[in-house]
């Protein structure tokens, strides 16, 4: 540990302005993650699906063997995530901050990994270019402030795709263990993880086949590659224990959405070729130009130009080979997403947040060595950073959710009167479990109804209406919980936090 620490503070001495540059940058990319994150955290029925499920694990000692269902297709995650939460939830005296606060320190850790990559790929210019960007991009803060299961993957896609380079360049097998580790947590993250499997297997099959005359390199190789196999395989299990109790469930429910393919996926890779532009705008646009549709078009073709250019000159420029690497990670992601044929949301790049960053570090690393050209970069970065600053999340106010959802359960518990109650959510895109965690979490007796258990239904049901109170129609309203509850009218009703609460009882 003394000879790390003293190793750092040599190269501080050698490298004292990029040093206090990264420092600026990790100070406002902090700053961007963590500022009133209380009040700027997401928190719906997702996050309180999660805290319900992490402290049940610490509470009730009941530990999860599957993570959140899957939007589509209606797969279950591992349960990785539960557990990556659990401590910080624990930490936070249970207060659903600390994961937040949790995955906001893990987004900060993520710009210094994204400059340290860069820098080690490609050159100085690259590390902080890049790491100056992603510390400031919209939608990277987003989805680096609420605890979330996608938002682990931007850091531990790039920790796999990291370990199989240092496979690769260096021979050092052990950090195929990393792989195996890091890759069981993007899978449980999402599902849109395999897309890194082709580059993983491909860089694996280079190294198997450069040592393959060595034996004891062989022998290394093969002996890691087991160990990291069950490294995953062991993280992968309870999943795997979920699917034998229960009739594997989620492995038929992943076989049907790979086999009956109309409105999901298509398994020929040429049809995404003709969406490939597209893609590649739509992700330049949301990670690196703040959804500025202009700019975004802009950096796409700078981009594209660029590794057009590095490709048709290759005997000259490519002399790198770490941009294969970054390449392939790339043109799998974009296969990928060019075959998927439901609405992609910015959240599915997250297995290559880093990569566009790193990218266009790259890009600015190579034409940075040509000094007519730095003055003109500097006016792009300067752009980017403007736009990117221009349009944060910072400006606006804040959603206050999580505040609401401990408002709204505490004048539900205030009316409940200590009797059993049902709870109900009237709204787009939002169900009842944000706000059940506070009243689990106070103790309240709220009850989920069972249509096939009687006992379950209540004789008051609380519905949180989040529309205008001319859509609520709360006694109508079409969810499951309103319906098995029966013929009701509304008793009372209160305003709370921009919220409708109506307290429905049944007719007589």
């Amino acid at each position: 540990m003394k000879n790390y620490m003293l190793s750092i503070k040599n190269w501080i001495k050698k490298n004292p302005v990029e040093f206090y540059v990264l420092l600026a940058i990790l100070v406002v990319g902090a700053f961007c993650r963590l500022y009133k994150i209380d009040a700027y955290m997401t928190f719906l029925g997702d996050e309180g699906r999660d805290v319900i499920t992490v402290r049940r694990l610490l509470v009730e000692g009941h530990p999860p063997l599957i993570g959140p269902g899957t939007s589509i297709g209606n797969m279950y995650l591992g349960p990785l995530y539960y557990y990556f939460m659990a401590p910080a939830l624990l930490v936070a005296n249970f207060s659903p901050v600390g994961p937040a606060i949790e995955i906001a320190i893990l987004g900060i850790i993520t710009i210094v990994f994204v400059w340290w990559v860069g820098r080690e790929w490609f050159g100085k210019v690259a590390g902080v270019t890049s790491a100056a960007l992603y510390a400031v991009a919209p939608t990277i803060i987003v989805y680096s402030r609420s605890s979330w299961n996608p938002n682990i993957m931007p850091f531990f896609s790039l920790l796999t795709i990291y370990s199989v380079w240092r496979v690769w360049k260096f021979n050092q097998f052990k950090w195929l263990l990393v792989t195996g580790f890091a890759f069981a947590f993007v899978l449980q993250s999402h599902y849109l993880g395999l897309l890194l499997v082709p580059t993983i297997f491909i860089f694996w099959l280079f190294v198997l086949l450069r040592v393959w005359k060595e034996r004891q390199q062989r022998i290394n190789l093969i002996r890691y590659s087991i160990f990291a196999s069950i490294i995953f395989l062991l993280l992968m299990s309870p999943l795997l224990f979920f699917d034998i109790r229960h009739n594997w469930i989620n492995s038929r429910a992943i076989y049907k959405f790979f086999t009956e393919r109309q409105a999901t996926v298509s398994i020929k890779p040429w049809n995404a070729i003709p969406v490939i532009p597209v893609i590649f705008a739509q992700i330049s646009d949301s990670l690196i130009s703040a959804k500025n549709v202009v700019v975004g078009v802009v950096v796409s073709v700078i981009l594209a130009v660029f590794v057009g250019i590095l490709f048709i000159f290759r005997k000259r420029y490519l002399q790198n080979t770490n941009y294969y690497l970054l390449f392939l990670w790339l043109a799998f992601a974009l296969i990928g997403l060019g075959l998927y044929k439901q609405q992609i949301y910015d959240h599915y790049f997250g297995f290559i947040f880093a990569a566009m960053f790193i990218l266009l570090g790259a890009c600015f690393q190579f034409l940075s060595s040509y000094k007519r050209v730095i003055p003109f970069l500097g006016v792009v970065f300067a752009g980017l950073i403007g736009v990117n600053v221009y349009n944060s999340p910072l400006k606006y106010p804040p959603n206050y959710q999580l505040k609401r959802a401990e408002d709204v359960a505490g004048k539900i518990e205030q009316e409940a009167g200590g009797r059993e109650f049902n709870v109900a959510v009237i709204a787009e895109r939002n169900y009842p479990d944000g706000y059940k965690y506070f009243l689990i979490k106070n103790g309240d007796k709220v009850i989920d109804i069972d249509a096939q258990v009687p006992s379950t239904i209540t004789s008051q049901l609380f519905v949180v209406c989040e529309k205008e109170q001319s859509k609520c129609n709360p006694v109508n309203a079409p969810q499951a919980e309103v319906a098995n509850f029966g013929w009701s009218k509304i008793e009372n009703s209160w305003i709370v936090d921009g919220v409708t609460v109506y307290k429905l009882i049944h007719t007589k």
